[in-house]
């Protein structure tokens, strides 16, 4: 679905360097609660300054599915990402079915590590609610791996908080049967590093190219676009994972 996607933009001007910078997907924040979080006029406007070809996703936590549908559809959204608990209140979870209700919309899966245990599949809850959501009728098209969050975190604390994935951990778990994308305090500076340990072959960054929440910052978005592609290029062997 991409390769490089800038989450968390807010503004026309962000969004064009973004794509001049040569990231092939951005983010839009419809979280309450969230520094990053747009109205649905300014999303649109966003989406309509950007040339073709850029993918352009909505990022939701707990929201009912018609609410989503008529967003993505006033805003001209590519695909949904869902970013909240597996389970837990309504207002912080997104359940399996919601894939299903979302057609034809692909959608992301935001999926956090399993605690270590015994089990070596740190991924074991992610690829429950996968399997859940393919018996619902729809599974995610992509799953993306994101820093780990209690279950009493708000909704507007889920994302962006600069925490970083144990690269490693996901390098040594089993694949998820779906594309996965890394996220989770990815810079200009640990990208390339990300990429080598967890050998995944898509990232994800909102807070890491930023001057102030919510404000893009047009060196650090060049630096992180450059750094994962020439990562990307090198890491493209047999030993990457999808």
């Amino acid at each position: 679905m991409f390769q490089i996607k800038i989450c968390g933009v807010t503004s026309v001007a962000d969004a064009r360097l973004i794509a001049a910078a040569g990231a092939d997907a951005i983010g839009l924040n419809f979280i309450p609660g969230s520094p990053r979080c747009l109205t649905v006029d300014a999303a649109a406007a966003i989406a309509a300054s950007l040339p073709a070809g850029i993918t352009i996703v909505g990022v939701f936590v707990g929201r009912p599915p018609g609410e989503m549908l008529a967003v993505a559809k006033e805003v001209g959204l590519t695909a949904i990402q869902l970013h909240g608990l597996f389970d837990g209140p309504p207002e912080s979870s997104d359940p399996p079915w919601r894939c299903d209700e979302l057609r034809p919309y692909p959608v992301i899966r935001a999926v956090r590590l399993d605690e270590a245990s015994a089990d070596p599949d740190r991924l074991a809850t992610a690829r429950q609610w996968i399997d859940a959501a393919a018996a619902c009728g729809a599974r995610p098209a992509m799953a993306l791996v994101d820093a780990g969050v209690s279950r009493g975190t708000t909704a507007g604390q889920m994302g962006g908080t600069g925490h970083t994935v144990e690269w490693e951990s996901v390098a040594s778990t089993p694949d998820l049967p779906i594309p996965t994308t890394l996220a989770g305090g990815l810079t200009p500076e640990n990208v390339a590093a990300a990429i080598q340990a967890s050998r995944l072959l898509a990232v994800d960054t909102a807070s890491g190219v930023e001057s102030s929440p919510g404000q893009k910052d047009p060196d650090k978005v060049s630096r992180f676009v450059t750094a994962a592609r020439a990562a990307f290029d090198v890491g493209s062997g047999p030993a990457a994972r999808p």
